[in-house]
């Protein structure tokens, strides 16, 4: 029987154009570097405002022209000879709840595109990460590798560059910079 991985799809297998329609909403040039948070919505304004950037935000596709992060599609490939790969990634907008199925078919299409090697019916989107248990989770955020995971891997990102290296030791999380790192831990 094959070990488990669970492995989010943002800014872990690429980076989706949320910051490009952001851009293009408020008419601005931010850069992942201008960011530390993961949300993002006290520089959109008024919470009128965020609201109408979700509508905006779900009348385009942030994964027509994602960009794939260097080494996932490889590495991703090699993995699944070894481990059965689970991608569950969340999908729900709050603010706009309701809308976001349009959000959970841009990214099934996304990887069905992208990965042909991934079976479908181990696509998981949720908000609550934490139920699952799993041998292996690679997540950019700390709050969605609080399940029962035996390596738990945070992948480098903008908005996690903050957590302290004695709150990675106190979760038990390992940081990788890249797909190669990981590689070299999990095909060892």
């Amino acid at each position: 029987m094959k070990k488990k991985i669970l492995v989010d799809l943002d800014y872990v297998i690429c980076y989706p154009g949320f910051l490009k329609i952001l851009n293009d909403f408020l008419g601005t040039d931010y850069k992942e570097e201008d960011f530390t948070e993961y949300i993002i919505d006290p520089i959109i304004g008024t919470q009128e405002k965020i609201n109408e950037f979700y509508e905006y935000y779900l009348k385009h596709d942030g994964y027509k022209d994602a960009v794939l992060i260097d080494g996932a599609k490889e590495t991703l490939e090699k993995l699944s000879k070894n481990y059965d790969i689970y991608i569950c990634s969340a999908c729900v907008m709050y603010g706009v709840e309701r809308k976001s199925a349009k959000l959970f078919k841009d990214k099934f299409e996304y990887l069905m595109r992208e990965f042909p090697f991934i079976d479908p019916e181990k696509i998981i989107f949720t908000n609550s990460k934490n139920i699952f248990k799993a041998d292996v989770q690679i997540d950019d955020r700390l709050p969605n590798m609080l399940g029962d995971i035996k390596v738990k891997l945070l992948f480098d990102a903008y908005h996690n560059k903050n957590i302290t290296e004695k709150e990675l030791l106190d979760n038990n999380i390992i940081r990788v910079k890249n797909w190669k790192e990981i590689e070299a831990i999990l095909l060892k």
